[in-house]
């Protein structure tokens, strides 16, 4: 059973169905679009539980991870928490509110398993896809540096920040980030935080290890240069009909799926609102683009050796919040600053400047207006940040490295990212920055939305679809023990229980070389 649902066993075969014209139909059991990491690891989760399944992933570009899963298209921040001050805002009384960066920690700590568990099995190479880059938060400024303290002594009280380190002290700031203090004047009052086994992750580079496993599997296809054009529910057997076109050919084939997985990135919501499920309602989309400065100096790249968050512009979107960071992008060291966001009316980078205006529909448009009459600031700021010129940037740059030289750096383009509008009573919409998983009552089908802190969580994410969509077999006896195999804490707290979190943490940080 799954959500109630009986799963009937099916061979991978082909059957012939005689209409107007033939096309011939597979029947498989799991249907994954878009080859990015939210697929790869619901894939790598669900052939554990279940080699039988037979899984289809269909990618419309030429090979998995080319979209927001791109080392270009994404913070590639290991998202715990650490650095980032958005998941720790102020409540109404002035107070810090920490539960959000605790529950982000405790969720990246069971990606950091699942992987550790994979590459410990061969599957992984830890070394191609995750290094070792101590996470900081910096600001400027007596009164957010009073914030920042606040913030690291709360934090620290828990056993998920216990290695978290504050200074403003000029020497230990310079040793943590010395080309931010190189030049700065010392009546900034900067102060930060520091956590040594923070991590860069090339989700580009997990994806496709994870995929290339996959592949060696009989029960495993993988479509590329291939789009879902029909997506249509079966409702006498709880199943999904959906055809997928070969975009080089041309031709198309008919699939039917059990279990069908929307994980396109931007193009999960089109296919959610043609799926007709009840639980689409009301939800819309806000493209946001993004930009890099880059650096292509090598001895500034080699100076710098952390990622260095700070506070977000006053208007501006959580996934704009500004940074330097060191990254490893192709096997080589890089020095990135942004990201700068921008309005688009793309769901994709390689989309359609079409996409906003095809997601109206009758459904969300209430939800839609609703956010363009709450939102007008946060547009205007984002057609600013369209418009302005290299200088421009360069100035918020030197916000953070007061000696950046404007020839040292150069533009490139971020992945884009569709941020959430649901339904609310009260303003008709609501803009959400987050990660959410809508499925259907009957749990044949489930969509990820939004971005950050998106596919730092991946295993946490796919673990909550599993658990909406197969929620019997999620019980058995079976299941629990794979998933107990994958990742030692599955059942239990690690926000709660400090002698757990001690024991797969350790285990962790060795298996992936993140230790100090």
């Amino acid at each position: 059973m799954r959500g109630g649902i009986m799963i009937v066993r099916l061979t991978f075969k082909r059957l012939t169905t005689r209409n107007s014209h033939t096309m011939t139909t597979n029947h498989i059991d799991v249907l994954l679009v878009g080859g990015g990491i939210m697929s790869a690891t619901l894939a790598i989760l669900l052939h554990r539980l279940d080699p039988d399944l037979h899984i289809c992933m269909v990618e419309k570009l030429d090979d998995v991870a080319l979209e927001s899963s791109d080392a270009l298209n994404n913070a590639g921040t290991g998202h715990a928490g650490y650095c980032e001050l958005n998941y720790t805002p102020k409540n109404k009384n002035g107070g810090i509110e920490i539960r959000r960066a605790l529950e982000i920690n405790a969720a990246f700590e069971v990606s950091l398993q699942c992987w550790s568990t994979l590459v410990k099995e061969g599957v992984l190479n830890a070394a191609d896809f995750i290094q070792r880059v101590p996470h900081l938060s910096a600001v400027w400024g007596e009164q957010n540096s009073a914030f920042l303290r606040q913030r690291h002594a709360l934090l620290k009280a828990h056993p998920l920040f216990a290695e978290m380190q504050w200074s403003n002290k000029p020497a230990t700031l310079t040793d943590w980030m010395p080309l931010m203090m190189a030049g700065r004047q010392q009546t900034d009052h900067m102060s930060a935080t520091h956590v040594a086994h923070g991590s860069d992750v090339n989700f580009g580079a997990l994806t496709r290890q994870l995929v290339a496993y996959l592949k060696t599997r009989a029960n495993f296809t993988l479509l590329t240069q291939s789009r879902v054009s029909k997506l249509k529910q079966q409702p006498k057997h709880n199943a999904w009909q959906v055809h997928i076109q070969n975009l080089v050919s041309g031709q198309s084939q008919s699939y039917h799926a059990n279990f069908v997985f929307l994980g396109a990135g931007g193009g999960a919501l089109p296919l959610l609102q043609q799926s007709g499920i009840a639980e689409a309602q009301g939800y819309g989309g806000f493209p946001v683009s993004g930009q890099w400065l880059i650096c292509n100096n090598p001895a500034l790249i080699n100076k710098h050796h952390a990622k260095v968050y700070s506070q977000a512009a006053v208007g501006a979107p959580p996934m704009s919040v500004p940074h330097l960071d060191t990254r490893m992008i192709q096997g080589k060291p890089a020095l990135l600053f942004g990201p700068y966001a921008g309005f688009t009316t793309r769901f994709l980078k390689q989309g359609s400047r079409f996409d906003l205006a095809k997601s109206v529909k009758f459904r969300n448009i209430k939800s839609l207006l609703g956010v363009c009459r709450h939102n007008v600031d946060l547009t205007k700021y984002l057609v600013k940040e369209v418009f302005q010129g290299h200088e421009k940037r360069m100035d918020a740059l030197r916000v953070f490295m007061p000696e950046a030289n404007s020839r040292d750096w150069t533009l490139a383009h971020a992945g884009q990212r569709v941020q959430i509008i649901k339904h609310c009573h009260q303003h008709w919409g609501k803009l959400e920055f987050g990660t959410e998983i809508v499925a259907s009552a009957d749990g044949s089908l489930a969509a990820l939305l939004g971005a950050s802190p998106g596919a730092s969580v991946s295993v946490k994410a796919m673990l909550d679809v599993l658990e909406r969509c197969f929620g019997s077999r999620m019980q058995s006896q079976a299941w629990q023990d794979t998933l107990k195999s994958l990742i030692p804490s599955y059942g239990e707290s690690l926000i709660d229980d400090a002698a757990l979190l001690a024991r797969v943490r350790r285990d962790t940080l060795t298996t992936l070389n993140l230790s100090s």
